[in-house]
C-alpha cells in the first residue's frame, strides 16, 4: 500500500504550474495578435477614407479645370470676334 500512495502523490489532480504558464503565455500571444489586426484594420480603414475623400476632390478638380478651360475658349472666341468687328468698324468708317 505504500507503493501505491507514493504514485496517487506523484499524481497530482489539476493544471500544473509549467502548464498554466504556457496557457497564459499562448493567450498573452493571442491577445496581442488580435489587438495588432485590429489596430491595422483600423489604419487601413481610415487611410482608404483619406484615398476615396481625396480622389472625390481630385475628380471635382479635373471637372472644374474641364469647365474653366472650356470659358477661356469661350472668352478667346468672344475677344476675337469683337476685335475683328471693332476692326472692321474702324476700316468701314474710315473709307467713307
Amino acid at each position: 500500500m505504500n507503493k501505491h500512495n507514493i504514485k496517487r502523490k506523484a499524481k497530482v489532480n489539476g493544471v500544473s504550474f509549467s502548464t498554466f504558464l504556457i496557457i497564459i503565455m499562448s493567450m498573452l500571444i493571442v491577445v496581442i495578435l488580435a489587438t495588432i489586426k485590429i489596430y491595422l484594420s483600423n489604419q487601413i480603414y481610415y487611410n482608404s477614407r483619406r484615398v476615396n475623400y481625396i480622389e472625390r476632390e481630385v475628380s471635382a478638380l479635373k471637372e472644374e479645370h474641364a469647365m474653366l478651360v472650356n470659358q477661356v475658349q469661350k472668352q478667346k472666341f468672344k475677344n476675337r470676334v469683337s476685335d475683328t468687328i471693332f476692326l472692321i468698324d474702324d476700316g468701314s468708317g474710315s473709307e467713307f
